[in-house]
């Protein structure tokens, strides 16, 4: 299984986000990375230290992409495009995080 590290300069904040934007489940952790769980994803958050802050590009299926855009700006995601349906069928959204990641919001078409 391949689960993201995301590196940021905070980690609490960005914790928060995913929690509220993507109802990420688990606890904040300052002694090691955090672990939040996005649907069936573990998703790994850490603060700078040995490594650099670096921006990810991460692709997030969910049930309802327009409610789930929705929550992510509340949370305070940029917008960065709209949900519509793409040429491939899936309808998807796209949000900045307030730690500068990129998430592609979507619905998936079945096909």
């Amino acid at each position: 299984s391949v689960a993201p590290r995301l590196v940021v300069d905070d980690a609490a904040l960005l914790f928060k986000f995913l929690k509220q934007a993507f109802e990420g489940t688990g606890e904040f952790r300052t002694d090691r990375p955090s672990v939040v769980v996005i649907g069936d994803s573990p998703v790994m958050v850490s603060s700078v230290g040995p490594r650099a802050a670096m921006p990810s590009f991460l692709y997030l299926y969910v049930d309802d992409v327009d409610a789930t855009y929705r929550r992510a700006l509340e949370a305070g995601a940029l917008s960065l495009e709209e949900p519509a349906v793409t040429p491939y069928g899936d309808r998807r959204g796209m949000v900045q995080d307030p730690c500068g990641n990129v998430w592609q919001v979507a619905t998936y078409n079945g096909e």
